[in-house]
């Protein structure tokens, strides 16, 4: 067996609890939450080099052109892009996954590790990694676990057999058992006796020992994720899971489904810094809070404030705060999050609230990323709509018409190229196009550089799902949009 590790990144979930930033059309993996790249783009990183092979990613049919733009803009390449049909928790998506790989590499060693997690010393994680090697090679299910600093209530808990050695040397041990997430006198005990780390849900493991679980101790996911990877179809190089089997998967943790049931079970105490950022807390603590305890972030102006996190993630806002202590404040173009710190696990009951109102803000952003670049409206009326396009160099939108209503483009950014009919002409900046209703229309952008364009829609109806699809290079039916 090789030493070779192949990473398997999972990309799915909706992050509600980071809202209004994370969102279900917009998850938080794929934002600049710490940094000036993704959570997504910097565990990908984390997990590339020497003795690393080209990750396999698990997403949902609507990222996987985000995953595989956001790998491109930092220089990597996917083994695989794998295609959930829906969502059906981490352990069919890391069976799928080892299923994949065993046909390409058999018994190959995979490390699994959610896309959204912080750790700032990469360097000390891939070593550990590495020195988990020989353990996964035994034949042993390895799951890593993290040195506590606090008594978290918020997380599972992982007991070893003893009290890691040293600074926490990377050393792997039997674990002894799982723990759920504890009460806070129990998360204080297991603090204060060194023998219980956080479970960070990062697994390594030889592709043959997971499958063989799996067969002891979930025969029936084990067929019917068979099923799904033995059927799966090649989408324009993606890898999309069939979808009848997948379907009827149960909703399952991979601890639940195997690991808490498996004999084979080794930990590998991690000692540096690590979060999952499971809340505006977690960002709070993570950012780097000043002296007085305050982050800002975007234009954003703290005056008299105390352990307070405030956040304007649009550049046209200002967000001030006076004399606020322990207050998380984000604020967003169409939505503003203002709790105590201490409530920062509530988040989610506000997005409970307002999917209950059919407000658009619980689950989507307003600007809706596409495969050929995004959008976002400026302006809507009872028959009117103002958009800005921003079109990627090479991209295009599909060849489609609408039933109820026109469209007038103006460039003001880079060349379009324009399909009206039989009509294909260059639009350039500063000029404009006029698309009738009904009118058979294509935008494609010819140039290495983004274009941009305003475009006004007038109608009875301006709904995204007005369109008739007819060609489209990114395999969208006629019920996609864009």
């Amino acid at each position: 067996m090789s030493d070779v590790i192949h990473p398997l990144l999972l990309c799915g979930g909706s992050g509600t609890r980071l809202w209004p930033l994370s969102r279900k059309s917009y998850p938080k993996q794929f934002a600049q939450l710490t940094d000036k790249e993704s959570l997504f783009q910097a565990s990908a990183r984390r997990l590339a080099g020497d003795r690393f092979a080209a990750p396999m990613i698990v997403t949902g049919s609507d990222f996987r052109f985000i995953v595989k733009e956001q790998l491109a803009d930092v220089g990597l390449s996917p083994n695989a892009i794998i295609i959930e049909p829906v969502g059906r928790n981490t352990a069919p998506a890391i069976l799928a996954g080892a299923l994949v790989l065993e046909a390409q590499t058999p018994n190959g060693l995979m490390l699994v590790a959610p896309s959204d997690h912080v750790i700032p010393g990469p360097e000390r994680f891939r070593a550990a990694v590495q020195a988990a090697i020989p353990t996964a090679k035994d034949g042993q299910l390895v799951t890593f676990g993290i040195r506590p600093d606090r008594a978290e209530t918020g997380y599972g808990w992982l007991e070893m057999t003893t009290a890691p050695s040293g600074d926490f040397d990377p050393v792997a041990q039997p674990l002894k058992a799982f723990v759920e997430k504890p009460n806070a006198d129990t998360a204080q005990a297991m603090l204060d006796g060194r023998t219980h780390l956080w479970n960070a849900g990062i697994f390594l493991f030889s592709t043959s020992t997971m499958i063989a679980a799996f067969e002891t101790h979930a025969p029936d996911m084990l067929a019917g994720v068979r099923a799904a990877v033995e059927n799966a179809q090649s989408d324009i190089g993606f890898t999309r899971l069939a979808e009848e089997p997948w379907v009827k998967l149960d909703n399952d943790s991979i601890d639940y489904a195997v690991m808490e049931k498996a004999s084979n079970l080794s930990v590998m105490p991690y000692g540096g810094a690590w979060s999952d950022l499971g809340g505006w807390d977690a960002v709070w603590r993570e950012t780097g809070p000043d002296a007085q305890g305050v982050v800002t972030n975007g234009p954003a102006t703290a005056i008299e404030c105390h352990n307070t996190l405030l956040r304007a993630e649009d550049s046209k806002q200002t967000l001030v705060g006076i004399g606020l202590e322990d207050i998380i404040a984000i604020a967003m173009p169409d939505a503003v999050l203002v709790a105590r710190k201490d409530c920062a696990q509530d988040v989610k009951k506000a997005v409970a609230a307002l999917k209950e109102q059919e407000a658009p803000q619980a689950e989507t952003l307003p600007r809706d990323y596409r495969p050929w670049g995004w959008f976002e409206s400026l302006g809507t009326g009872t028959r009117f709509q103002v958009k800005r396009i921003v079109v990627n160099p090479g991209a295009a939108l599909s060849l489609q018409s609408h039933k109820h209503r026109a469209e007038h483009w103006i460039v003001v950014e880079g060349t379009a190229k324009v399909t009206i009919d039989d009509e294909i002409k260059l639009v350039e900046e500063n000029q404009s196009v006029y698309i009738p209703l009904g009118a058979v229309h294509r935008m494609e952008n010819p140039r290495d550089v983004a274009m941009v364009l305003i475009e006004v829609q007038t109608g009875s109806y301006l709904g995204e799902d007005d369109i008739v699809r007819y060609e489209d290079i990114y395999s969208r039916g006629q019920g996609a949009k864009g």
